[in-house]
């Protein structure tokens, strides 16, 4: 394969290529939690691990696509409807990415051999069903020539507008004229994809979103890393765990219904609501019962985006590290015993943690599992890391053959590695 030009590291290819490879990272989402598919705020990092996905044309209608974190091949036609990837399956998520683009795309997509390789922990957090959509839709865009489409120039200018369409591939909404279609099954918003295409190295990145629009670039401490715990207890959004995790959604769009019926207004996220006047946000407070799961979800939205991202930006910026702890502190709080999507092991991490002297400690992600991020000077990563560990499985030991633990900086946005246009 030839060297990549630097002109197209990231853009569009002048014509479809016989193959390509791209990198793309995991993300960390340093505070705002659930805020994004409302319209909210987020503080957000690419790590510098991920998967990387090496592709090339096969001549055939059918998409193949292997892993080397799982047994098996996932044999997807170029249609739009494929059977048999429910129930949680990785290949799912190949699934919906096919399924959409010929959607959207018909004839223009072309059938091809994808190998996937990851060294990201998988259902941990840090999103690798994420990483999966974007890196299998960079692939296949690239080997279809889809970026040169009219239909996707008037629809995708900028890698905010490709991160909202990559997170409507995944939640199956519509995107402007690109139609909606399948999805995964789980409604959630774009700041994992946001942080995948738009992170910067050394750096936080902050995002409000529903449209993506950045705020602010945050430089991270140059002597400092995150310390990332799996904890052993899969993330995953399926059965019991789909629907906890769902719940935190649909109870944003219940909330938003009673606004639109009380007001007559018809805003399609909550953030338009609380815009939309200096009272807004307490009269969505009258709106919903005192004591319900709705007042907690609701409060919960208003500090995270509001306040606490805000001020965890100012905080780090300013290199007030004393303070970002607590604001991160409050977060983790809130995300317990308001949003409801913690266990104990992730509680136990994020408190042990902070015991054992991180500047700061939070659970992320999805929630109901994963993992759970620390801020620790560098130069005690491995003493830190070691003390948590035992911390931990004292505490939790049938997790010790499942339970890992990584370390990474900001590792900057998703990148093309290889690519051979013929």
């Amino acid at each position: 394969m030839s060297e990549v030009p630097a002109e197209l590291v990231n853009g569009a290819l002048p014509r479809p290529a016989q193959s390509v490879t791209w990198f793309v990272p995991g993300r960390i989402e340093v505070l705002g939690k659930h805020t994004d598919y409302a319209g909210g705020r987020s503080l957000l990092a690419a790590a510098n691990r991920g998967i990387t996905f090496k592709a090339r044309r096969n001549g055939e209608q059918v998409v193949r696509v292997t892993s080397d974190a799982t047994e098996g091949v996932a044999e997807l036609p170029l249609e739009t409807q494929i059977d048999g990837f429910g129930g949680g399956h990785w290949a799912g998520y190949a699934a919906a990415v096919v399924t959409r683009l010929v959607k959207n795309f018909g004839d223009q997509v072309v059938g091809a051999d994808i190998e996937m390789s990851t060294d990201l922990p998988l259902a941990s957090g840090m999103s690798s069903s994420s990483a999966m959509v974007v890196g299998l839709a960079r692939c296949l865009m690239d080997l279809s020539g889809i970026e040169s489409e009219d239909l996707f120039r008037r629809n995708v200018g900028s890698p905010e507008e490709m991160a909202a369409y990559l997170a409507c591939i995944e939640n199956g909404m519509s995107f402007k004229e690109l139609e909606g279609h399948r999805g995964v099954g789980t409604f959630g918003g774009s700041e994992d994809h946001t942080a995948m295409l738009c992170g910067e190295a050394d750096a936080l990145v902050q995002y409000s979103f529903c449209p993506v629009r950045r705020e602010d670039v945050v430089p991270f401490p140059t002597d400092h890393s995150f310390v990332i715990a799996v904890s052993g207890v899969l993330a995953e959004k399926t059965g019991a765990a789909l629907e906890l995790y769902n719940r935190t959604s649909r109870t944003v769009s219940d909330i938003l219904s009673l606004w639109n019926e009380h007001t007559g207004r018809q805003d399609l996220f909550l953030a338009d609501a609380v815009a939309s006047s200096p009272e807004a946000a307490d009269q969505l407070r009258e709106l919903v019962e005192e004591g319900s799961y709705q007042q907690a979800r609701l409060e919960q939205f208003l500090l995270e985006s509001y306040e606490l991202v805000p001020q965890a930006a100012a905080a780090l910026a300013e290199g007030d590290l004393d303070s970002f702890g607590e604001v991160v502190d409050m977060s983790q709080k809130w995300t317990d015993e308001a949003l409801g999507n913690q266990v104990p092991e992730t509680r136990s991490l994020a408190a042990s943690a902070r015991k054992l002297g991180a500047v700061a400690a939070s659970a992320f992600g999805a929630g109901f599992g994963g993992s759970v991020w620390a801020l620790v000077p560098t130069e005690q990563v491995d003493s830190f890391t070691e003390a948590w560990r035992e911390a931990y499985l004292s505490e939790f030991p049938e997790v010790a053959e499942r339970v890992s633990f990584v370390t990474t900086r900001p590792g900057g946005r998703l990148r093309r590695l290889e690519l051979d246009l013929g």
